[in-house]
């Protein structure tokens, strides 16, 4: 997906699985009238693996449980120069973990819009494997994407119960980052 970002030249990036469809002949028209005036615009998908439609708006709290589909996503090309591209720590969730980083941005404008965008094909990579790094270290990701809303004596205890965490499971990368973005969390 990086790479594909990089060689883009338009101002707008969709990502669509090879086994991913889009919803109507009409989608990408019925988008492009949405797109003004937001960095982020995004729908809904329909598969099998979720019985129908998946998900309508999402909120702060919807998209620590569940992720967005990036098949229902179109990306103004300037969202990735100010929160960056997908990390490839991640193998199977570095959509979700871009998704939290731009979803709770007050940089980035965004917007739902209640349209099926795709078909989602159940199987992909992401829908069959598992991401334990990820899920290790999303809750102190998520509450440094937060701060502003959590008192400074909860931070304390989320800061000191993190990095012990990472200690005693020896993820040691992740006790550097939470160590050194500790006083930035803190303010």
């Amino acid at each position: 997906m990086n790479k594909g970002i990089s060689l883009a030249k338009g101002d707008w990036i969709y990502f669509l699985g090879s086994d991913d469809s889009l919803y109507a002949t009409t989608t990408l028209s019925d988008m492009q009238k949405e797109l003004t005036g937001y960095d982020v615009v995004y729908g809904n998908v329909t598969s099998p693996r979720f019985n129908g439609l998946y998900d309508g708006p999402f909120t702060k709290e919807k998209i620590y449980e569940k992720n967005i589909c990036h098949q229902s996503i179109f990306f103004n090309r300037k969202v990735f120069k100010k929160i960056g591209s997908f990390n490839r720590k991640y193998s199977s969730h570095a959509d979700w973990d871009h998704n939290l980083r731009w979803f709770l941005s007050r940089k980035i404008k965004k917007k739902y819009v209640d349209m099926v965008v795709s078909n989602y094909a159940d199987g992909g990579f992401s829908s069959v494997n598992d991401e334990p790094f990820f899920y290790k270290i999303k809750y102190w990701k998520y509450s440094v994407l937060t701060k502003k809303e959590i008192p400074f004596k909860d931070k304390i205890k989320i800061a000191k119960s993190e990095f012990q965490k990472a200690l005693s499971q020896k993820r040691r990368r992740d006790a550097a980052m939470i160590f050194f973005q500790t006083p930035y969390f803190l303010l």
